[in-house]
């Protein structure tokens, strides 16, 4: 398994998981939604939990 290849898979799909939930909690006003502010910030700080949890990879690009 190629942590590298699935980070730049995973780092976009955070970022628009958070839109989609912001957007969505904005339209229906079911303020849930807002939890969408996590995946979005964690994707554009760039913060890696799968490699903080578990230590399987380096934090070297």
């Amino acid at each position: 398994m190629d942590i590298v290849k699935i980070e730049k898979i995973c780092r976009p799909l955070r970022i628009v998981v958070g839109l989609i939930l912001i957007v969505a909690a904005f339209l229906t006003g079911t303020t849930w939604l807002y939890i969408g502010i996590l995946p979005l910030f964690v994707g554009i700080m760039g913060w890696r939990p799968f490699c903080k949890f578990t230590g399987k990879c380096s934090f070297k690009e």
